[in-house]
């Protein structure tokens, strides 16, 4: 087998295992619910497989680097969310998700600018999200109508993850650590849930599971920093497999307390 041809069978591979991991979670998204759907879209879906197969291509350095320059990205997605909650409430789905990318990528290029140090990621996050998780407060709760799944909803989102996933891994070998964490941490779950909900079920709604995913969205950026940490001091395997467990068990806590909230005021 040529050289081209095991990387294109290889590259397809990664592919399907991340279309596999999104479809799993769009699937238990729109069965949920906006507040466990928001909880799962903030699980790494997609940028979870980019960083393991970026770990197979590159070693443990590579790797605590790259989730130095995702730390502030976190960051741009809380600013992307809040531009569209607000937007999606009067606005169409081209002025709303149009203005939130570009957004995004206004934020992530001014990132890409700068050397970025655990200290000034974390500090960037705890700036965004004090700023966004109160203005986000107030379009957490509206009445979700029913919705009714085409049948291009889960293969679109598959096909945006794996898209994703192999811009990442094919050009992560020239554009480096800062780049390729800046590229995975691109919102794809996001994007393609405003993408698909707001022209079914209307703004506000759509609106409200992102309203609801600012406080997962806030564990997802301490799990890059534990990413970060475990990578450059125990290597990609235990770094990743730590920023996992970090990410489940933030987002377990927030269902806990949530449903301990329900149940005492019932």
């Amino acid at each position: 087998m040529s050289l081209d041809l095991h990387f294109i069978l290889f590259l397809l591979l990664r592919m399907a295992i991340a279309a596999a991991f999104v479809v799993t979670a769009s699937i238990i998204t729109e069965r949920a619910g906006p507040v466990i759907g928001a909880l799962v879209a903030t699980l790494p879906v997609s940028a979870g497989p980019s960083y393991v197969f970026l770990a197979i291509d590159h070693d443990a350095a590579f790797i605590a680097q790259g989730a130095l320059a995702s730390l502030p990205v976190n960051a741009a997605t809380i600013f992307m969310c809040l531009t569209y909650v607000v937007l999606a409430q009067r606005h169409s789905l081209a002025v709303s998700v149009g203005s939130a990318i570009a957004v995004w990528i206004v934020l992530a290029s001014i990132i890409r600018q700068f050397d970025w140090s655990l200290t000034a990621g974390l500090a960037a996050n705890l700036v965004a999200f004090g700023i966004c998780i109160p203005l986000l407060a107030g379009y957490r709760h509206v009445k979700m109508p029913l919705v009714t799944r085409r049948w291009y909803d889960v293969p679109m989102r598959a096909a945006l993850v794996a898209t994703l996933v192999a811009i990442v891994v094919s050009t992560s070998g020239w554009v480096g650590p800062r780049i390729s964490g800046i590229i995975a941490l691109y919102p794809v779950v996001f994007s393609s849930i405003m993408v698909i909900l707001h022209p079914r079920i209307g703004g506000p709604p759509t609106a409200a599971v992102l309203a609801n995913s600012a406080w997962g969205l806030l564990g997802f950026g301490m799990a890059v920093a534990v990413l970060h940490l475990g990578a450059a001091h125990f290597g990609s395997a235990i770094g990743l497999s730590m920023g996992l467990a970090t990410c489940i068990a933030w987002n377990l806590t927030l269902w806990w307390n949530g449903r301990r909230k329900r149940i005492a005021a019932a």
